[in-house]
């Protein structure tokens, strides 16, 4: 079985190639920093979009939108926030929080703005 690490990567991958075909503009993927990771940074017109990307085989452990939960919510909004303050983005720049659900048939849903910025 492959790790998770790779299979994530694989399907991160494959969601930033279905995000370009959708006219959004990579920044950066796998930003790290203390308080988490964000999978895939774009932009999207005017708007900075950070994107989490969850993949499921199947659903017994639920479906992938259902793994963003509000802990892990505020885990990307605090590191968004740090991302922001580290690369000169300000209170004007507009930001959006997406979601993008792989399914085992390689079904790819793209929920724009699937939650609030929160601390």
């Amino acid at each position: 079985m492959e790790n998770k690490r790779k299979i994530g990567t694989t399907y991160e991958n494959r969601a930033a190639a279905y995000l370009q075909e959708q006219g959004f503009v990579i920044v950066e993927q796998n930003f790290f920093c203390r308080n988490g990771e964000i999978d895939i940074i774009a932009k999207d017109g005017t708007y900075l979009v950070f994107i989490e990307v969850k993949y499921r085989r199947d659903h017994t452990c639920g479906s992938p939108l259902e793994a963003v939960n509000a802990k892990k919510q505020k885990r990307i909004c605090r590191t968004a926030f740090y991302y922001c303050s580290i690369h000169g983005y300000g209170d004007w720049t507009p930001c959006r929080f997406d979601v993008i659900a792989v399914e085992g048939d390689g079904t790819i849903v793209h929920i724009k703005n699937a939650f609030e910025f929160k601390m």
